[in-house]
């Protein structure tokens, strides 16, 4: 059944994580486009300065303290967002935290929360959304922030990678289940790259050396994008960097050599050159973390945006982008291979054959 959206400036969206990186990013590019937002986290200081700084802006919002692993805290979301604005149109599960450490020493306690949040939270939020939606009998949207790493294993987050290949999977089932039922609700898998927020600082470490990105990142904003196209477009899946899509076609297609260049570089990929690791007792595993804070403390090259949302965004002009491009290079070539084919100058043609020639040596 094709789902019909609401415009952005028409709608009550759900935003969980909302007190720092994606999530804050999102809230405030939300209500900036005249959305109505549900703001969710476990620091309630941080959601109740974002709520009073969009209400200072004009922006209607509300906030809960919750913990996105405990069923009973997103039925709260549900409810506070019913009861104040009568409905919510967008649901966005974003809420999430890591684990650094190899996969044999990581206590086993530690895994199952963070399996709470990072996966459970996802179910208890898209069960909540989709009962709503199917009473309300209006089409709504159902965001699934995954991760590169859903799509990918990568070492020395085998806690956190596990937990987003289960919410892929998750979100993969719901989607057909709904569809076949011909549910009214659009369900999207954001699959966001290395994203520079305060992911790593947040993180459960086990390591020496700090958590950080390196290599290429991306800004949350490029996610958020992603995000509040996905409320207005029913979307199967966004790709937030190119380094997201080609990590799934990588380890589908060469699995092997994939494993090879990750036991390479994504040891000393993952973690900062010099800096000692934040001791685990100030993660945001147990607890809240610091919060109010769009980005995070990388040390790689940080991009200005990713060209890949904008081409999912924008796909007819990408088609005829990469139709016109492609025209070009059939042209070029049949060019190229008929002056491979001309006879060398005579006295009869000297003229139009040096013409060709010199042509072809200009391009």
């Amino acid at each position: 059944m094709a789902v019909s959206l609401k415009k952005l400036k028409n709608q009550v969206i759900v935003i969980t994580g909302a007190s720092s990186g994606i999530g804050l990013v999102t809230a405030r590019m939300a209500a900036a486009r005249g959305a109505k937002v549900v703001l969710a986290a476990r620091n309630e200081e941080a959601i109740i300065q974002l709520a009073a700084e969009l209400r200072g802006k004009g922006y209607p919002a509300t906030w809960v303290t919750a913990d996105v692993g405990k069923e009973e805290d997103i039925q709260r979301i549900a409810e506070t967002a019913i009861r104040t604005f009568g409905r919510f149109d967008t649901w966005v599960n974003n809420a999430g935290v890591s684990i650094f450490g190899k996969a044999t020493e990581v206590n086993i306690d530690d895994m199952k929360r963070m399996f709470d949040t990072v996966y459970w939270g996802v179910v208890y939020g898209s069960r909540a959304a989709v009962k709503h939606f199917k009473e309300r009998r209006v089409p709504g949207a159902l965001i699934n922030i995954g991760s590169i790493f859903g799509d990918r294993g990568v070492v020395i987050q085998s806690t956190y990678s596990s937990a987003k290949f289960a919410v892929h999977g998750w979100t993969e089932n719901l989607r057909m289940e709904l569809e076949k039922e011909k549910a009214p609700v659009s369900v999207t898998l954001v699959h966001p790259g290395r994203i520079d927020t305060p992911y790593n600082e947040h993180a459960h470490s086990y390591l020496d050396k700090q958590p950080a990105h390196r290599g290429m990142i991306y800004p949350p904003e490029s996610v958020a994008k992603a995000i509040l196209y996905a409320a207005e477009h029913p979307k199967r899946d966004m790709f937030v960097g190119s380094q997201a899509r080609l990590g799934a076609l990588f380890g589908n297609f060469v699995p092997r050599l994939t494993d090879l260049m990750f036991e390479a570089f994504m040891f000393r990929g993952q973690q900062s050159k010099d800096r000692p690791s934040n001791p685990p007792e100030t993660s945001a595993l147990y607890h809240a973390g610091y919060g109010l804070h769009e980005r995070g403390t990388q040390e790689g090259h940080i991009r200005k945006g990713s060209l890949y949302v904008e081409a999912t965004k924008h796909p007819i002009i990408t088609t005829l982008a990469l139709a016109g491009l492609t025209t070009l290079i059939c042209a070029y070539s049949k060019r190229s291979s008929s002056t491979d084919s001309l006879p060398a100058p005579t006295a009869e043609a000297p003229l139009a054959l040096e013409a060709a020639r010199e042509d072809r040596t200009e391009q």
